[in-house]
């Protein structure tokens, strides 16, 4: 039953079998057992001894003493990302059993990017989303971007660009402004940079509310119908490390994929001498799968938190230790739930 039984967790550890169609043309090149030396240096079996620019290639060769970039690259590569993603989806269910929903999009690829200001897509858009080619909401924008990404194939190069995860429904006082290790926003911060290719994160306006005054950075408190509520977000749903009940924002920069068409110099770690990196497969971008993911992570860290925080073995026990620690919070300290 893999810890599912008609539809329902049981408890046990759940088995998810995801099959990779390329695997059959790599049985014997990544085959446990030591391979035949006269045929190593053939086809699939050839060492790679050239190391990609932008990849784990070189320092991973160094670090474990291979004398070839195979092991390493395979290791490296994005797809094992599929299994985060189908483990994100369990979570994603069981925050949902909670009210609380999230959603991922693209903002920008390359210099494209959705304009300030435009509306943030909500779960219900997912959809829509899923149906732009490039999971962009603001369709102008996407239009762009696909021309972007047409002419970025055309002049053999790669992409990238930002992601943004949307979290809805989160109560506040999930993490921990008490220990550094378990503030939400390092949590989510270390998750998001565990993903290949990314390069940077940012919670609720990042960088761009250092370019601001203190009276313009953050989120003023008023009352308002028996509730404490912040008309803006600009810490992005999180405040010393913890959920404040607002929407969480989290976007992640995705550097272009390492693996250029018109391939990057090196040096042939054989010879010596400089070469060309070895080509292996790649898309021009990779940044809508990117929000994919980003989304996962975010909501196993969630999960965690949530988890961390409501305790209980089943989710009808943690749905209302969550229900009491609403209630229990006194009415002058209450603020609103964004859903």
């Amino acid at each position: 039953s893999g810890g599912v039984v008609q539809g329902r967790t049981i408890g046990g550890p759940i088995a998810i079998r995801i099959g990779n169609t390329e695997w059959p043309k790599w049985v014997e090149v990544m085959s446990a057992e030591p391979p035949d030396l006269s045929e190593r240096s053939r086809g699939r079996g050839a060492a790679l001894t050239r190391p990609r620019p932008g990849h784990a290639d070189l320092a991973g060769m160094q670090k474990y003493g291979f004398d070839e970039a195979r092991p390493v690259l395979e290791r490296a590569s994005a797809r094992e990302t599929a299994a985060r993603v189908a483990l994100g989806a369990v979570a994603k269910a069981f925050l949902g059993e909670l009210g609380i929903r999230l959603v991922s999009h693209t903002l920008s690829i390359g210099s494209v990017a959705v304009p300030q200001g435009a509306p943030h897509p909500r779960p219900e858009d997912v959809q829509t989303l899923d149906a732009d080619p490039l999971r962009c909401f603001d369709a102008a924008t996407s239009a762009r971007m696909v021309e972007e990404v047409d002419d970025t194939k055309k002049s053999g190069d790669t992409i990238g660009g930002i992601v943004e995860v949307l979290a809805y429904g989160l109560p506040a006082g999930l993490g921990s402004y008490v220990h550094c290790d378990r503030r939400l926003d390092s949590r989510l911060a270390g998750a998001i940079m565990g993903i290949q290719a990314i390069k940077a994160v940012e919670v609720g306006d990042g960088f761009e509310t250092t370019r601001r005054r203190g009276s313009e950075a953050h989120d003023e408190l008023h009352m308002r119908n028996g509730e404490i509520v912040r008309d803006t977000d600009r810490a992005g749903g999180i405040e010393g490390g913890m959920t404040t009940g607002q929407v969480l924002r989290v976007r992640a920069g995705m550097k272009p994929i390492a693996t250029v068409p018109n391939a990057l110099p090196t040096v042939d770690v054989a010879s010596g001498e400089e070469a060309k990196a070895h080509h292996q497969r790649s898309d021009v971008s990779a940044v809508p799968a990117a929000g994919v993911v980003a989304e996962a992570m975010v909501a196993l860290v969630l999960a965690d938190a949530v988890t961390e925080k409501f305790g209980g073995d089943n989710v009808h026990e943690t749905k209302r230790n969550l229900e009491n620690y609403l209630a229990s919070i006194p009415e002058t300290l209450r603020t609103a739930r964004e859903l």
